[in-house]
């Protein structure tokens, strides 16, 4: 698997918040997070790639406020780096339908990119790392984890609801349906503080 360390990662990160500060740099460290707590009770998922690989999804948001085409951006910026299995979830995380229209947001890129990316899902068959990201995505705001019903609300209020916004949040629940058989557990279970950020309350006071 080609994917930077994690000190590059940290690196990458740094020069991205520098760049262009925003939430999406807090988001980006959970989702790392989840996918790292999630895999060290996958059994065949590492849990460092797993950080590495949720934390850099989101890289694209380097160069500048876009909608999804930061999906392209972290996708090039990461192969140029020589990193191609990084920059592979960058794209693919916005896919838990391998539908090119099923995103929750625009696409503010060419036609052209837009062949690309259509013909480059056409190509791949999503692998647990790709699902896991994809899970994470959904489950990690910037202040902390939450249950994926509240991150996807959040997206729809922002972005507003399409024809494939059922069938997206299905395959969201279908995900971590099938990462709960494998683990024998709730997601929820290894991702701490998920109640007192979706309901604002510590259960134990």
């Amino acid at each position: 698997m080609n994917i930077p360390s994690f000190e590059q990662a940290e690196a990458f990160i740094k020069e991205a918040q520098g760049l262009n500060p925003g939430p999406w740099v807090q988001h980006s460290f959970f989702v790392g997070k989840a996918a790292e707590s999630i895999a060290q009770h996958h059994p065949k998922l590492d849990s460092q790639a797993a950080f590495i690989l949720g934390y850099l999804h989101d890289i694209g948001r380097r160069s500048g406020v876009a909608d999804m085409r930061h999906t392209l951006d972290g996708y090039h910026f990461l192969t140029e780096k020589g990193f191609d299995y990084a920059a592979r979830i960058c794209i693919t995380h916005v896919f838990p339908l391998k539908h090119i229209n099923s995103v929750a947001g625009k696409w503010d890129c060419t036609e052209q990119e837009l062949d690309f990316l259509d013909e480059y899902l056409s190509k791949i068959e999503f692998d647990e790392y790709d699902r896991l990201i994809q899970l994470c995505d959904a489950i990690a705001l910037p202040s902390g984890y939450c249950l994926v019903e509240k991150r996807l609300m959040d997206v729809a209020l922002r972005h507003g609801v399409n024809e494939f916004s059922v069938p997206r949040w299905k395959a969201f629940l279908g995900i971590q349906k099938d990462f709960e058989g494998v683990i024998g557990q709730s997601i929820y279970k290894v991702l701490h503080g998920v109640v007192e950020n979706t309901f604002g309350f510590n259960p134990c006071e």
